[in-house]
């Protein structure tokens, strides 16, 4: 049996409606996940909402609301959202659960245990919107005098009382751990930030506030909640059933990968890792921080008008073409930029013109030419054997290797070429010429051809979910034959049935969606 699979995305804070890198990260992770299952291992996929800070409370006051009600509000809104573009998660956490409020302070009570809190005063810089602490040295000055984050984001000087987590006695542990799993923070861009940021020393962190109440309450200190990435954090924990000994928590603790946005790198691979060695568990074993997705080239934002909504992008064009754009378009961990245009002809290039048409022209003259049945009798020439291990050495191997280590994109193009492949070796072959002069060199060609889609489709299947079933379906594949263990049988030796093959991907026009 394969080893357990546990991936989270970042919880994502729900002050207002999901945008195109929620998407993103979400997609990413529910391919990845899918990826493993058809793998053969046992999945635990996690995302939800963090609901908890001083940026919902003050959002909640701004809209006359209560911060609960604008959290139920806008996680709904989240859900909606992975519904609809086919994300397969396991469990779906809101921060606001009782059950996370206790596991929560069970991490707490653990950290304090250890000698690691102690209560003192702060004073110092604080962004409300990056729910983060800055130290002087990292602020940059904008005109006016006024002093930003390293994320460009206003900062406010804070004084309170506060409970300290003692970061800097981690220091020399941290380091260690960077050193003995190269691997832990990824890509290496965002390791080496982290380590400059871990070798020039760390101070320790306030980790509770008294100026407002929406949070996680302080065990025997009610006055205080919890600085928000206390909690935040721990809810890769609660969704397994922390503190208890549930059968999640030993079957897949620590987690195989949070996937985050490179943004919030220093949260996980600093102070997450900390707490819980203070809290005497394992780390995870990777961090992997992506890149942000820019609106052709510009980050979005309100005030230059350029948010996109997710939702309407995959109406639009479909969901299974967003997916697979964004995961091909650019290398995951770099930055990239989209626009409609480029969607349309990464679409109508690869997955309408290319795959699509693969399929459907196959599919279809095997449907009205054929019966709807293709058996080869005739042995396999050089150019069949070619052709299909050529198709098998990328869906088995080379797509794999690149997914394990999320180069999504990488994995693509691999696929692609050989999606390319078979698309010469139809006009080579040319079966409609085969038809009226050799029959049985027809049907050796078409049932190599189905073959090689068959495998094309399973390896994509992670990516394009729905659009490979139904290819899958006119190949009269059955449901546990769809898996990668799958890619090393020939169904090219046997009868192959197809049934009513449809086009799967339309054309794409500019300024709207799909022509048939």
């Amino acid at each position: 049996m394969a080893d357990p699979f546990y991936i989270t995305t970042a919880i994502h804070y729900p002050n207002g409606r999901p945008h195109i890198g929620h998407a993103y990260e979400t997609i990413a992770a529910d391919v990845l996940a899918r990826f493993h299952r058809l793998r053969g291992r046992e999945v635990r996929f996690q995302t939800g909402t963090d609901e908890h800070g001083l940026k919902m409370a003050q959002k909640a006051r701004d809209l006359e609301t209560t911060p609960r009600q604008l959290a139920d509000e806008m996680s709904g809104y989240f859900r909606a959202l992975f519904d609809d573009l086919d994300i397969s998660y396991d469990r779906f956490i809101r921060t606001t659960e009782a059950e996370h409020h206790r596991a929560s302070q069970e991490m707490w009570r653990r950290m304090e245990a250890t000698g690691d809190l102690y209560l003192d005063r702060y004073e110092g810089w604080y962004s409300v919107r990056d729910e983060a602490y800055y130290d002087e040295s990292e602020l940059t000055d904008w005109e006016g005098g006024e002093k930003l984050s390293p994320q460009g984001t206003p900062v406010e000087w804070t004084v309170e009382e506060s409970w300290f987590f003692r970061l800097s006695a981690y220091q020399d542990r941290l380091l260690t751990l960077y050193r003995d799993n190269p691997g832990f923070i990824r890509p290496e861009s965002r390791r080496n930030e982290i380590l400059r940021f871990v070798e020039g020393g760390l101070r320790d962190l306030s980790i509770s506030r008294t100026s407002f109440d929406w949070g996680v309450r302080v065990p025997g200190d009610e006055s205080h909640v919890m600085y928000v990435w206390v909690d935040a954090l721990t809810n890769y924990l609660t969704g397994l059933g922390f503190p208890d000994e549930t059968g999640d928590m030993l079957k897949f603790w620590p987690a195989d990968v949070h996937l985050i946005g490179k943004d919030i790198t220093r949260f996980h691979t600093v102070y997450w890792p900390a707490f819980l060695l203070s809290a005497g568990l394992a780390v995870p074993r990777q961090v992997f921080a992506h890149g942000f997705l820019l609106n052709r080239g510009q980050k979005e934002s309100k005030s230059l008008g350029n948010v996109t909504d997710p939702g309407a992008l995959a109406r639009q064009y479909g969901v299974d073409v967003l997916r697979y754009f964004l995961l091909r378009e650019f290398s995951f961990g770099q930055d990239g930029s989209y626009s409609a245009e480029a969607i349309i002809n990464r679409a109508n290039a690869e997955l309408a013109n290319s795959f699509g048409n693969l399929a459907q022209r196959v599919l279809s003259f095997i449907a009205k030419n054929c019966g709807g049945r293709i058996e080869a009798g005739a042995l396999p020439g050089d150019a069949d054997r070619a052709l299909r291990e050529r198709v098998h050495r990328v869906c088995a191997v080379e797509l794999p290797g690149q997914f394990e280590e999320l180069a999504f994109a990488a994995g693509l193009e691999a696929w692609m070429q050989a999606v390319y492949a078979c698309n010469a070796y139809v006009d080579e072959q040319a079966p409609w010429a085969l038809r009226k002069t050799d029959p049985e060199r027809m049907a050796r060609v078409l049932a190599t051809l189905c073959d090689c889609i068959r495998m094309l489709a399973i390896a994509i299947s992670p990516v394009i979910p729905k659009s490979c079933a139904k290819i899958l379906d006119a190949l009269s594949i059955p449901a546990e034959d769809r898996s990668f263990a799958a890619l090393d049988t020939n169904s090219a030796h046997g009868v192959i049935m197809v049934d009513s093959p449809t086009p799967v991907f339309p054309r794409l026009e500019v300024g709207g969606g799909g022509t048939p």
